[in-house]
């Protein structure tokens, strides 16, 4: 799978995988809150929520490997400027394990609240992720890092 997201990544670029998973995992998010939706409140077809979860289940692991998984760290090497790449990228390095710590030490907590609300908050901050690349992240593909740097100036 890995040699084909990298072939994918160059053939379509960075931002438009980076919106599909996005996307994708905002939509597998929201399937997978509905299917503890139906599972608490529709116990009649709980079998079916249960086949549901593991579509959504499914369909974010293959989003998140069409872009998020990868993408952001190539990104990443690429827009930093030369003069500050290792500073940047350490402290983008930083966030993003920080973050995967916050999010591994409260889901336990999410999930004891509401199992609906926890997976609806993941996909609505995974919106916020799609809009965020619409916004601000730029297409890098077929750039070379001088004319990527020359874009910030």
């Amino acid at each position: 799978m890995t040699g084909f997201i990298a072939w994918l990544i160059e053939k379509a670029g960075r931002r438009p995988l980076l919106m599909i998973s996005s996307a994708g995992m905002a939509i597998s998010l929201v399937v997978i809150a509905f299917a503890f939706y139906m599972k608490i409140h529709m116990s009649a077809v709980s079998h079916i929520a249960s086949i549901l979860a593991l579509i959504g289940l499914l369909a974010y692991i293959i989003a998140f490997s069409l872009g998020m998984g990868a993408i952001p760290w190539i990104i990443m090497s690429e827009i930093f400027p030369t003069n500050v790449k290792g500073i940047a990228g350490s402290v983008a390095t930083l966030a993003n394990w920080a973050l995967s710590w916050a999010v591994t030490m409260t889901i336990n907590l999410l999930l004891e609240w509401s199992t609906v609300g926890t997976f609806s908050l993941y996909a609505l901050f995974t919106v916020f992720t799609f809009i965020f690349v619409v916004l601000c992240v730029p297409e890098t593909k077929g750039k070379t890092l001088e004319e990527i740097e020359a874009s910030y100036r």
